[in-house]
């Protein structure tokens, strides 16, 4: 019995848990019976704007800078097949599968809405290779971000009509057989159509959206993975009472404090030291909710831009039946998203410059009280020394890589897509970040669990100590050096999986 989640998309209402399956794979998918009703009627509206043989950008003009020249009415189906085999112009390697489930599931919603001009048909085949796991071979370079993603997007369109390749299973094959696996058959595009499927936000946007799901894990990891630093140091924890944070207002701030003294809460660690004459901490202890807080804060609100996108209706032209008008206009410039990635990428550089800097603090043996390099017979062994290096490459890589990718534009199609978003790489970049801040805060974990069992036999509170049972589990401790990489990638896999 085929026990896999059903879902049947409402334009306008997919939510977090909907994409997050999409994301995951295994999830079955249909377009709602009260979505067909616009569907068709745009593309009734569609066939009487061929007949009235007025000029209409998309449907029977050329394209970009060639929107002037007119096509004839027995040529508007070869030029949309033209238009998707020579937008397929993108290099690089193929996006990640969870990316293109979710494209599929994003274009196919937009096109649901009823203001494409896209039969039925076409919805229908995108949710038909979503549900059977076929995903086409995407090039992640060649979108600039405006016009659409054209490239990525065109695709994902060839492999609608039987050209270019699809993995299956893992595997990947011809488009044509990738498709008779699934039992389904390539489409013959009408007019528009092509247009429609390439027009639109959609790669970029899917390369958001799960560069939230990610970032989500990792802060979690990394608040909980501070909180053991703060333990592991004999910080203190009055720096997250809940009456400092209180007065400032900040709402992400006042809610990552509290997610501090729960991890802290019933720790004989912290018990033991109540008393010591330390007046205060390190910034990177004790500011742990001004900085992790404005983090969370930005992705929240990434998160309502990329919700409301994800919803939303970014091709061109608009067909709107009940006036018989395809209007020309420019949602598919994808500001919105490269906005969204680059406040995301300022998000992540800092969870991971912070991680690093409370792995440095407990390099020193002079602010920490314990061995340097937090190893028994220093200078024998150099313990965690060149883990704390990795950790500052990643670190200021990062740093680069959190460079705004949205104020960079350059004209294409001669000028007339004069203004570009850069949005893809925007938020393409973000996945090599998050790969880096993984393993930033993966050895800080190694760190901050060492530090710990050195107090011993204090405990850390309950919490903590099932962080740091749940790495053990993974990462014997320390006692002597050993082949250090396998530990970090180790780790870094339960930083990415999130707590």
């Amino acid at each position: 019995m085929d026990t896999a989640p059903r879902h049947t998309i409402v334009p306008g209402l997919l939510d977090a848990s909907m994409l997050e399956q999409a994301t995951a794979g295994g999830a079955r998918w249909s377009l709602a019976e009260s979505a067909r009703v616009g569907v068709e009627a745009s593309v009734a509206a569609v066939r009487e704007l061929v007949a009235q043989h007025a000029a209409v950008y998309g449907i029977n003009t050329g394209f970009g800078k060639l929107a002037q020249t007119r096509i004839a009415d027995a040529d508007l189906a070869q030029l949309q097949t033209n238009l998707v085999l020579s937008h397929s112009a993108g290099v690089g390697q193929p996006l990640a599968a969870p990316v293109v489930r979710l494209m599929l599931l994003l274009k196919a919603a937009s096109l649901a809405h009823g203001f494409s001009g896209v039969r039925m048909e076409v919805i229908d085949l995108l949710l038909a290779l979503l549900n059977a796991d076929v995903l086409p071979v995407i090039p992640e370079k060649g979108s600039v971000g405006a016009s659409g993603d054209l490239a990525p997007l065109a695709h994902l369109a060839c492999v609608l009509i039987g050209v270019g390749e699809a993995f299956v299973d893992g595997q990947r094959l011809p488009a044509a057989q990738a498709l008779a696996h699934a039992g389904l058959a390539p489409l013959q595009l009408g007019p528009k159509e092509g247009l429609a499927l390439l027009n639109g936000t959609q790669a970029s946007t899917a390369l958001a959206i799960y560069a939230v799901q990610r970032v989500r894990r990792v802060f979690d990891v990394a608040v909980a993975v501070g909180a053991m630093t703060v333990d592991a140091a004999k910080g203190s924890d009055t720096p997250f009472d809940d009456r400092i944070h209180a007065v400032r207002g900040q709402r992400g701030q006042r809610a990552v404090a509290t997610r501090y003294r729960e991890w802290l809460a019933g720790s004989a660690l912290r018990a033991s030291h109540l008393d010591c004459d330390r007046v205060q901490d390190p910034y990177c202890l004790r500011c742990q909710p001004q900085v992790m807080g404005a983090c969370l804060d930005q992705i929240d609100h990434a998160w309502g831009i990329l919700l409301i996108e994800a919803n939303g209706v970014s091709d061109n032209p608009l067909v709107f039946a009940d006036t018989k008008e395809a209007l020309s206009g420019g949602n598919f410039h994808a500001e919105p998203v490269a906005f969204a990635a680059d406040n995301l990428a300022l998000a992540i550089a800092e969870i991971g410059a912070l991680a690093e800097r409370r792995t440095a603090m407990l390099m020193d043996a002079s602010i920490t009280g314990l061995p340097p390099f937090l190893i028994e017979h220093g200078g024998l062994n150099s313990g965690f020394m060149i883990a704390q290096v990795t950790a500052a490459a990643l670190a200021s890589e990062n740093k680069s890589l959190a460079h705004p990718a949205s104020v960079d534009s350059l004209p294409t199609s001669a000028n007339q897509e004069d203004h570009v978003s850069m949005a893809t790489f925007a938020a393409r970049r973000l996945h090599t970040m998050l790969d880096n801040t993984a393993g930033v805060v993966a050895i800080e974990w190694l760190c901050a669990a060492q530090a710990i069992e050195f107090h011993r036999p204090l405990r850390s509170s309950d919490a903590i100590e099932a962080q740091l049972a749940r790495l053990r589990a993974k990462v014997a401790r320390l006692s002597v050096d050993r082949l250090m990489a396998p530990d970090i990638e180790a780790a870094t896999a339960l930083v990415a999986a999130g707590l």
